[in-house]
């Protein structure tokens, strides 16, 4: 019989030099801008990932996770303990309020129709706790993907702002579908340009840039990124068992 003890040891030190990597590919980025990397965080896309893994991944340091859908937080969130929970995948309006009860930070908010109903619906599900949101831009005005269009964010962002139950953090997006990672650096650089004046007039709009995954996050770094979503840089390949857009869903 395998000692399931060894197992998890091995598996958090596997995924403890996965972590190490990637900050590491960070440190790097930042110095070539002369960023502070302590001022990315990273979070650990953990879809189709077990949650015995999962628990590994909290005791190697990872303790933010994120799943694309909400189902699947609901199901691994009860197993995986001292973990903080972020919904980076798209969120049906049936779904928002299973959303809220489930996870800690929802980086999706990609309508002003959406972010009124968590609003509503945060007054009963986290009475008192407004709940931390991103803003999903579609800055690339690109069809498969989904977020604002930069019009529609300019026009109601005020009014997104003043839902009293919402704490908007700053502003969310969808890398290029690109071979090489330099190609991606117009999307992140275009996230940036929009957030620094819409931030300029507003104390309420948080500065956080959520950008780059796995294959570019060292460009995002360099263009601002405050959040990196990586997933297969920390738990390697997986089955691709979701349908979209360069996992048009948040993170890989």
């Amino acid at each position: 019989m395998v000692d399931q003890r060894i197992v998890n040891e091995s598996e958090v030190q596997l995924l403890t030099r996965a972590r190490e990597r990637v900050l590491q590919r960070i440190a790097h980025a930042a110095a070539r801008v002369g960023r502070a990397p302590a001022g990315v965080t990273v979070v650990a896309v953990s879809k189709t990932v077990p949650a015995e893994r999962l628990v590994a991944a909290v005791e190697a340091g990872l303790t933010i996770l994120a799943e694309n859908r909400v189902q699947e937080g609901e199901a691994k969130v009860p197993l995986v303990p001292g973990a903080t929970w972020h919904l980076v995948g798209p969120l049906q309006s049936n779904k928002a309020r299973r959303a809220i009860e489930t996870f800690d930070f929802i980086q999706s908010v990609d309508s002003t129709d959406l972010a009124r109903r968590l609003d509503r619906l945060a007054h009963e599900a986290r009475p008192g706790e407004p709940v931390p949101i991103l803003l999903q831009v579609n800055v690339d005005d690109d069809a498969a993907k989904a977020g604002f269009a930069i019009a529609s964010l300019e026009a109601d962002l005020d009014e997104i702002l003043e839902l009293p139950r919402l704490n908007v953090r700053g502003l969310m997006t969808i890398g290029r579908l690109v071979d090489r990672a330099e190609d991606a650096r117009p999307t992140f650089r275009a996230l940036r340009e929009l957030s620094e004046p819409l931030c300029g007039g507003r104390r309420a709009l948080g500065a956080e840039l959520s950008m780059g995954m796995s294959a570019d996050f060292d460009v995002a770094v360099e263009e601002g990124a405050t959040m990196v979503r990586v997933g297969q840089a920390l738990f390697g390949e997986r089955p691709h068992d979701h349908v979209g857009h360069h996992d048009a869903t948040g993170g890989r």
